[in-house]
């Protein structure tokens, strides 16, 4: 735990707030030392020299002024931020802190070619040689440590740039009927690529395998014929280079018509053998430091390094040229290559690789792609009729992407890329380097920062290189390693400074001789612990050296560091410090002041021991423009209140008094109206107030018209009358009232309106509640006529006999009346 935290923390357990409190005060305290201790490196370092120095950090200066060590100093209190040197006393001209640079030293413009409106060239290309592509092409940096350098690199990609491409075929016996279809190859190829540059150049080479058991038959028959049956094949070779880059394309058909197929024993070809001799032989092969293209065409797998070893082959390929008569020779005697070792080798060389393979051994391929840069896989059919579809589809995809690559780096440098890509796409992360989709005439950009972390060993300056993969211009970068200061050329050696000359005096300090030591060399390493020595650095013959602060190196106490570089141990004996005086609200010396040799030393207008009393009255001034308004003394910047009545910061605050206008109310009634409570002793009470009358509220005093403030009032008087005034406290203590001389009174009641009003009312009200007796008597014997209704209609009636009514007519029948 750092110092810093070195303090009691006092947590309560049992109130929830006080604990989270705390763990707040302790967090803040974490971020404040972390904050200090990220300052620290350039002390941390112990810098004896400023050589030394400026290569902890960017932000470390070395202070040259002979005078600027203190006692208790070591050497390397001269290592400091610089903001931190210039607070300690040094002046900024005698802070060493040399800057790196970026200088360009050829920045030639990148080339526009262009074509005529028909699509052909304006002028002879192959007179043209000098194409720019890249741009600049040549820089120096002055590298500081962790000082970063960057710049831009600009590529466009040059219309009609010329092509070489070599084709290098698998002649093993299952490629008869791929040969045929090549023979045609070299015209057909020159007439499509006429389309895409005027300067096109072709070659072609094959492979089989090793001539070693047990890639083929060492029976002398197969020797000569290593075919069965009645095929005529040739003798069996590892590689042939048949034809050297030529733009004849009829001499391309001519010299590959010629050609035979041979045969081997297993399925793997030693097409690997075949490409490191076409990468590294570029006199045999005729590679021009343009565009170049190698199309490799197999239907089978690869040998690689290790498989050598059946054959009896353990040496290691060593990646040389081992061409004679145009074939390689060394087959039988270097291993395979393995694959990284040909990503090297066509990398250095700015080869681009096409594989032309069948669709069987396409995921093959493709593995193998992925771990070559600038390289693609086309699909060749059975008999290699698409191979010129192919060719130019994977020139294209190959062409349209930008990938840059540097040469190792010196220890202790680091490059970083970020690329600027069309249409506004920024490559970071792992497509920092790179840009896709690029068209001819298309313009990319890549931000590059280099950056050094130390010097190297030897300090001499380096030499980097930046290319775009695949294509043969490149950046080269000189480094320069700001190792010493400047101040250290003008050195005096041997000089009188250093103690009898045991060193050089350089940049205000001694640089010791090997085998000296101290601020001045005044020590040899072998007498730097005797007690002679030792007795210098204790303070009044005590036992405690250095005061437990220090250490004593040559009888001269070097004062220990704190992790936080504003605090520091200083005196003769280690005795002071700037850290351990008087705190006021937790800010050392209050905040007013600085701290030396334990007691504090404050600013103008501040003073005690902590500096915490202020001199200064403008803290303690009242809103009326008084000093504690009146009713107080400043003491240390703070108002104390001498009428207890009054509180606040500046004695204006009174939670027993009535406010100002109604403790005035009486006075300025009695003095403005001869009215009020004190009319009779007016003059006795109420002589303090300066009264001036005004005829309207208008003249009032309004805001910003005095030079002191003051309060607006209304108060009513016995009856029932408003006046108006202000009160204010004038700069002599004069107190001043602006009084309105019209009274607002009340105007007394009208009472025929109220009388009529009343009337009214009571006729309005009575008509009201007859039409509701009207209207509820008509509702009501609405519903009775209803309801009578509704009874008659459900009334029944019985129309029975009644059983004891007799009728009073008697009908006698005459009992012989016949009818007649």
């Amino acid at each position: 735990m750092p110092s810093c935290l070195n303090l009691p923390l006092f947590l309560s357990h049992s109130q929830m707030e006080q604990r989270l409190l705390s763990i707040t005060i302790l967090l803040g305290v974490l971020y404040f030392c972390h904050a200090q201790q990220e300052g620290s490196d350039c002390i941390k370092a112990n810098a004896q020299s400023c050589g030394e120095c400026i290569q902890v950090a960017e932000k470390c200066g070395w202070c040259t002024d002979p005078n600027f060590l203190k006692q208790g100093d070591s050497k390397s209190a001269r290592c400091d931020e610089l903001e931190a040197l210039i607070k300690k006393g040094c002046s900024k001209t005698m802070i060493e802190n040399p800057r790196g640079s970026t200088k360009v030293l050829q920045d030639k413009p990148v080339t526009n070619r262009k074509k005529d409106p028909a699509g052909q060239p304006i002028t002879d290309r192959k007179n043209d040689t000098v194409i720019i592509q890249i741009q600049p092409q040549k820089l120096e940096l002055n590298l500081r440590s962790g000082e970063p350098q960057t710049f831009k690199l600009k590529f466009k990609r040059a219309e009609d740039y010329p092509i070489d491409l070599y084709y290098l075929m698998d002649l093993s016996f299952s490629m008869k009927d791929d040969l045929e279809n090549v023979k045609n190859l070299g015209t057909a190829l020159m007439h499509e690529m006429q389309g895409i540059t005027s300067d096109f150049r072709i070659g072609f080479g094959s492979f089989v395998e090793k001539t070693v058991m047990p890639y083929i038959s060492t029976t002398p028959a197969r020797l000569i014929n290593p075919c069965t049956s009645n095929e005529n094949c040739t003798s069996p070779f590892s590689y042939k280079n048949v034809l050297k880059l030529t733009d004849d394309g009829s001499k391309f058909n001519s010299l590959v018509s010629q050609q035979q197929i041979s045969g081997n024993l297993d399925s793997p070809e030693g097409g690997f053998d075949a490409i490191m001799q076409v990468a590294v032989c570029g006199k045999d092969i005729g590679w021009r430091n343009v565009t170049r293209l190698l199309v490799f065409s197999t239907d089978a797998g690869f040998h690689f390094a290790g498989d050598g070893k059946l054959g009896g082959i353990v040496l290691p390929n060593d990646g040389k040229c081992h061409l004679e008569n145009n074939m390689y020779t060394m087959s039988h005697y270097y291993d395979y290559p393995s694959i990284a070792h040909l990503v090297q080798k066509l990398s250095d060389n700015n080869i681009q690789t096409i594989f032309a393979v069948t669709q069987e051994f396409q995921p093959v391929y493709q593995e193998l792609k992925n771990l070559i840069p600038k390289s693609a896989v086309g699909t060749l059919s059975s008999n290699s009729s698409n191979v010129i579809k192919l060719i130019i589809d994977s020139y294209n995809s190959l062409s349209s992407e930008v990938i840059l690559e540097n040469t190792k780096l010196p220890e202790g440098v680091s490059i970083s890329y970020k690329a600027n890509c069309k249409n506004g796409v920024v490559g970071t992360g792992e497509n920092d380097r790179k840009c896709f989709n690029i068209s001819i005439g298309d313009e990319v950009s890549f931000d590059i920062a280099i950056e050094s972390k130390k010097c190297p060993s030897d300090r001499k300056s380096q030499t980097i290189k930046i290319k775009p993969l695949g294509f043969a211009e490149e950046v080269e970068i000189t480094l320069n390693f700001i190792c010493e200061c400047e101040c250290s050329l003008t050195g005096e050696p041997v000089s009188k400074e250093c103690h009898n000359g045991n060193g050089t005096f350089e940049c205000g300090a001694c640089r010791c001789n090997e085998g000296r030591i101290g601020r001045k060399c005044e020590c040899s390493t072998d007498e730097v612990r005797t007690d002679d020595l030792d007795a210098n650095c204790r303070k009044d013959n005590g036992t405690d050296i250095c005061s437990n602060y220090g250490d004593c190196v040559c009888g001269t106490c070097e004062c220990k560091k704190k992790d936080n570089p504003e605090e520091r141990y200083s005196g003769k004996f280690c005795e002071c410090d700037n850290f351990n005086c008087d705190r006021s609200n937790n800010k050392l010396c209050g905040g007013h002041g600085r701290c030396e040799c334990r007691v504090c030393i404050c600013d103008p207008l501040y003073t005690g021991s902590a500096c915490d009393c202020s001199l200064d009255n403008s803290t303690c001034m009242a809103a009326n423009q008084q000093i504690c308004n009146g009713r107080g003394t400043c003491e240390c910047g703070v108002c104390k209140c001498t009428n207890p009545k009054f509180q606040g910061s500046t004695c204006e605050i009174c939670p027993t008094c009535p406010g100002v206008c109604p403790e005035h109310k009486d006075c300025v009634q009695c003095r403005a109206f001869q009215t009020g409570e004190k009319k009779d002793s007016c003059e006795a009470e109420c002589g303090y107030l300066h009264v001036i009358t005004v005829p309207e509220r208008e003249n009032l005093p309004q805001p910003g018209g005095q030079t002191y403030s003051f309060t607006h009032c209304k108060e009513r008087d016995a009856n029932d009358c408003w006046f108006y005034y202000t009160y204010g406290v004038r700069n002599d203590s004069q107190k001043e009232v602006y009084v309105v001389k019209k009274l607002e009174c009340p105007a007394g009641p009208d009472i025929i309106p109220i009388v009529a009003g009343v009337v009214a009312g009571i006729v309005l009200i009575g008509l009201a509640l007859l039409l509701i007796w009207k209207l509820l008597m008509i509702i009501h014997d609405r519903r009775e006529f209803a309801k009578f209704e509704k009874e008659k209609m459900n009334a029944k009636w019985d129309t029975g006999e009644n059983p004891i009514y007799k009728s009073a007519v008697t009908t006698v029948v005459n009992p012989k009346y016949e009818g007649k």
